[in-house]
């Protein structure tokens, strides 16, 4: 599929770390002509620019996807609704709209907002990669290498669209899948939305601590490994949590209560509690880091 892919305008709005990898990721396949990179920072895009992710800036994303037959947002999720509000009276008939948001439920209402009816070509998406780090100079073209992108298609979303914006996927070194949108939610709400939000806590407890310098002078891999997320773009995953509060809240409500279940055993000393927690929590991790291995 991906040896037909070819696109003649890719507009990506929002070039940073996975829309600058995105851009990186096809031009090393060779299937794009010319990318249009837009932005409210005229300093990365120039960056951009210099780094020959993008051939040409446009700040206005009305005038940025013209005559764009793949167009790609890549911002805040907080600012879906405006940016589809702004491209709608500009969007190609013909084109292929989809986004790397990482909850689909909101973006589909966003766009819900902003059209009359969603677009034929609308085929959410979700690559399921990333690093701590942000902005284009983060970006590199092996980010999606064997990665999963999730597509989310709508009732209107034509298999043309969907076909096309697999292959894009595809051309990145991806596997593509596609799932339900609010099962999308729910499954990333677990696996991705929150560990991040255990992670930027546990940093955010600890550095209230009177004893903060002294426990980060200490702090060994374990502390370095598990917290390494909550260096990610707080904006990003701000906005994250808000648009998809309902799944999230949920899952930490659960994880809450069995945090104080642990509190307690650690309390009491309750030796067969933890040692059955520790063995059933390595067991699925190693299970799931062998699976993990078979599939590469």
């Amino acid at each position: 599929m991906t040896e037909s892919l070819r696109i003649k305008r890719l507009c990506l709005i929002g070039v940073g770390l996975i829309g600058g990898s995105l851009l990186r990721a096809l031009r090393r396949a060779g299937v794009v002509d010319e990318i249009v990179g837009c932005g409210r920072n005229r300093n990365s895009l120039e960056t951009a620019l210099k780094l020959g992710v993008i051939d040409r800036i446009e700040q206005d994303p009305a005038k940025a996807v013209l005559a764009a037959d793949m167009v790609v947002l890549a911002v805040p999720l907080g600012a879906m609704q405006s940016i589809f509000t702004v491209i709608a009276p500009a969007l190609a008939a013909d084109a292929v709209l989809t986004d790397v948001g990482s909850t689909k439920g909101s973006v589909v209402k966003a766009a819900e907002r902003a059209f009359t009816a969603l677009p034929n070509g609308f085929v959410p998406g979700h690559p399921i990669a990333g690093t701590e780090k942000s902005g284009v100079e983060a970006s590199f073209a092996e980010l999606f290498d064997g990665r999963r992108v999730i597509l989310t298609p709508t009732a209107n979303s034509s298999p043309a669209a969907v076909s096309r914006t697999r292959a894009m996927w595809q051309a990145c070194g991806a596997e593509v899948i596609e799932m339900d949108i609010a099962h999308h939610d729910e499954v990333l709400a677990a696996t991705s939305h929150l560990p991040h939000m255990l992670a930027y806590s546990l940093v955010d407890m600890l550095a209230r601590r009177d004893d903060s310098q002294e426990i980060f002078d200490y702090a060994a891999g374990g502390f370095r490994d598990f917290t390494r997320i909550a260096s990610s773009d707080p904006t990003m995953w701000h906005d994250i949590a808000l648009a998809n509060q309902d799944a999230l809240a949920s899952l930490l409500e659960q994880f809450s209560l069995d945090l104080q279940k642990l509190a307690e055993a650690v309390r009491e000393g309750d030796s067969d509690y933890l040692k059955n927690i520790f063995t059933r929590a390595k067991q699925v991790r190693d299970e799931f880091q062998e699976r993990g291995k078979s599939e590469r």
